[in-house]
């Protein structure tokens, strides 16, 4: 089973590998970007003019930033953490692909990892990377973080 955030190219990622694999795919909600509120859609710039200190305190300090009428990574934690239950309740033997936004790959693998919120900008998280994640009654291992080798062949 793949499940993939609803937005646009999570859900051609994860249409795109469920055919490849053919198995099916669905959109679970909890697999959404972080909501930026009212810096949605907004670039660099126009964050760090409007909001210099919250801006800076975003890479410095990410936990402990609530964007304007968004989440926080505590918000976004504890949804991508529901996610995790939800697929290990309905496919415990199963494997399965979740296709999200680099910051629910960053709240997620933080999580499994057992590290603090704090620590969010220290995973990578490249477009189309693949993280991999055994993830047992006895255990958690984290075997991949960031890969990319699969996109060589499209850049050479």
């Amino acid at each position: 089973m793949v499940y993939t955030s609803p937005m646009g190219r999570c859900v051609e990622t994860g249409d795109a590998i469920a055919k490849a694999c053919r198995i099916r795919s669905g959109v679970l909600d909890h697999l959404n970007d972080i909501d930026y509120g009212a810096w949605q859609s907004r670039s660099y710039l126009e964050m760090k003019e409007a909001d210099p200190r919250r801006f800076a305190a975003w890479f410095s300090t990410p936990h402990l930033v609530r964007f304007p009428n968004g989440e926080s990574l505590q918000d976004l934690a504890a949804r991508a953490a529901d996610a995790v239950r939800f697929v290990l309740d309905r496919h415990e033997s199963d494997t399965v692909v979740l296709v999200g936004h680099d910051s629910v790959n960053r709240g997620l693998l933080l999580q499994l990892l057992d590290q603090p919120l704090s620590a969010y900008w220290r995973l990578a998280q490249d477009p189309c990377c693949v993280n991999e994640i055994d993830v047992a009654a006895e255990r958690i291992r984290v075997l991949r973080i960031n890969e990319t080798r699969h996109l060589d062949s499209l850049c050479s």
